[in-house]
C-alpha cells in the first residue's frame, strides 16, 4: 500500500515561526521630550460621527522609546510597534521625518 500525503515531496511546510510579521507604522509629531529616552508622539486621525456623519478630528498618543534623545518638541518622527519596553512603552522611533522649524518659514 502506498502512502498518501498532502503535500508534495521534498516541500517542507511553513512554520508559522518563520513567517515576519509587518509591524505597524504610525507618524506624528512630538509633544513631549521631557522624559529620558522618551517622547511622546501625537498621532492624529479623523473619525466620522456613527450617526450625524461629520468629521471629527482626534488625537492618539504614544509613548516612543528614543534611544540616543534625538527628537525634539514639534518634530515629525515615524513610530514602529515593538516588544513592551515598559509600563506604556510599546513603541520604537524609527526615523525623523521633519524637524521642528525646518519647514522654510
Amino acid at each position: 500500500m502506498a502512502e498518501i500525503s498532502g503535500s508534495a515531496p521534498g516541500a517542507s511546510p511553513a512554520t508559522p515561526a518563520a513567517v515576519k510579521k509587518q509591524r505597524l507604522q504610525k507618524v506624528g509629531r512630538v509633544v513631549s521630550d521631557k522624559m529620558d529616552k522618551t517622547v511622546v508622539v501625537a498621532v492624529d486621525y479623523a473619525r466620522r460621527h456613527p450617526l450625524y456623519g461629520k468629521r471629527m478630528k482626534r488625537t492618539h498618543k504614544f509613548k516612543a522609546h528614543d534611544e540616543d534623545n534625538e527628537c525634539r518638541i514639534g518634530d515629525t518622527v515615524r513610530i514602529e510597534e515593538s516588544r513592551p519596553i515598559s509600563k506604556d512603552k510599546r513603541w520604537v522611533v524609527r526615523e525623523i521625518v521633519e524637524r521642528a522649524g525646518t519647514n522654510g518659514r
